[in-house]
C-alpha cells in the first residue's frame, strides 16, 4: 500500500513561467473584459518588452526584471475598451487592438510576432538608444524586415515622437544595408554577371534619367532595390518611384525591383528573375546608349 504525502505549500516569487500563464489567465478572466460586453476565450497573447524577452532579444530586459507583463488583446468595444490608456490588472497591462495578429508559439505561449511586440513595447521607453538597440536588433537579427516595423508604428500613430522618429530612421538606413549585402550575394552566389553598382545613368546631352542599384550596360538592364518605408509620405514615394521606372523604359532600360524580403526569403528565386531578364535582353529593343556615372 502506498500513501501520497501532500507537499508543503511553495514559498518564494513565482517564476517566468508562472507569471506569464497568470498574466494570460487575468486576460482570459471576466475582471478583464469591458462591461457590456462577451468574454473572447484563448484570443490573448504576450506582447511588449516580455515578448521580445521571449524571442531573445539580448536589448530586452530580462522577465525577472520586468514589473509587468504586457498582455494583448482584443478590442471587444464598449468604454473600457476605447479608454485612452490600457486596462491594468494584476502583474498584467491589457493592450486592446482591433486589429490582433497572429501569435507564435514560444515555449508553450502565445507571443505577438516582433512587428507588434516593438509597437507595444516602445512607447513606454524614455531611454532613446534602448528605442534604437530594440529596433536594429530586429532587423539584424533577421526577426523582420524594416517596413513591417514602421507599418506597426504608422498604426500606433508613434512616428510622431521624436525619439522614436530618430531610430526609425537609423533602422531603414540599417535595414537598407542589409539588403544591399544581399544583393550582392545573390549576384556572386547564384553567377550572374558583375553589374555597376549604385550608379547615374545620363542620357547622351547629359540629362539626368535616374539612379539604380545596379545596372549591366551590355543587357540594358537595371536592379532597383525597393525599400520605400510604409510612412505618412508613401503615396509621394510610389509616384516618384513610378515617374522613375517610366523614364528609364523610355530609354529602353528594363526594370527588375526587389524587396528586402524577397531577398531575404527567396534569394534564389530573384536571382532567377533577374537572369531571365538579362537572358532575354536581346529580344528587345536596345536600350540607348547612356552615360553611367558613380552615384
Amino acid at each position: 500500500m502506498t500513501h501520497e504525502v501532500p507537499l508543503p505549500p511553495r514559498t518564494g516569487l513565482p517564476t517566468s513561467e508562472e507569471r506569464l500563464r497568470a498574466a494570460l489567465r487575468y486576460a482570459h478572466s471576466d475582471a478583464a473584459v469591458p462591461p457590456g460586453t462577451s468574454r473572447t476565450p484563448d484570443r490573448a497573447m504576450i506582447t511588449g518588452l516580455a515578448a521580445l524577452a521571449l524571442h531573445c532579444f539580448s536589448a530586452a530586459p530580462s522577465l525577472l526584471d520586468l514589473d509587468r507583463i504586457d498582455v494583448l488583446v482584443p478590442d471587444l468595444g464598449g468604454p473600457a475598451a476605447r479608454a485612452p490608456l490600457p486596462v491594468a490588472g494584476p502583474a498584467a497591462r491589457l493592450v486592446r487592438t482591433r486589429i490582433l495578429p497572429e501569435p507564435e508559439e514560444i515555449t508553450g505561449l502565445p507571443v505577438a510576432p516582433v512587428a507588434r511586440a516593438l509597437a507595444d513595447a516602445v512607447p513606454g521607453l524614455t531611454d532613446v538608444e534602448q528605442v534604437r538597440r530594440l529596433l536594429t536588433e530586429a532587423v539584424r537579427g533577421g526577426y523582420c524586415e524594416p517596413q513591417a516595423v514602421v507599418r506597426e508604428l504608422t498604426r500606433a500613430r508613434l512616428l510622431g515622437l521624436p525619439h522614436i522618429a530618430d531610430a526609425v530612421d537609423s533602422l531603414l538606413a540599417e535595414g537598407r544595408a542589409l539588403a544591399e549585402g544581399r544583393m550582392y550575394e545573390m549576384v556572386l552566389l547564384h553567377g550572374l554577371p558583375d553589374p555597376c553598382w549604385n550608379v547615374e545613368l545620363r542620357a547622351p546631352g547629359g540629362l539626368h534619367i535616374g539612379t539604380v542599384d545596379a545596372y549591366w550596360p551590355e543587357h540594358g538592364v537595371a536592379l532597383e532595390l525597393d525599400a520605400r518605408p510604409p510612412r505618412a509620405d508613401a503615396v509621394a514615394a510610389w509616384d516618384a518611384c513610378a515617374r522613375k521606372r517610366e523614364r528609364l523604359e523610355e530609354f529602353g532600360i528594363t526594370v527588375v525591383h526587389v524587396t528586402p524580403d524577397k531577398l531575404r526569403d527567396a534569394l534564389a528565386q530573384q536571382a532567377t528573375v533577374v537572369r531571365t531578364a538579362l537572358m532575354t535582353s536581346g529580344e528587345r529593343e536596345p536600350a540607348c546608349d547612356v552615360a553611367v556615372l558613380p552615384r
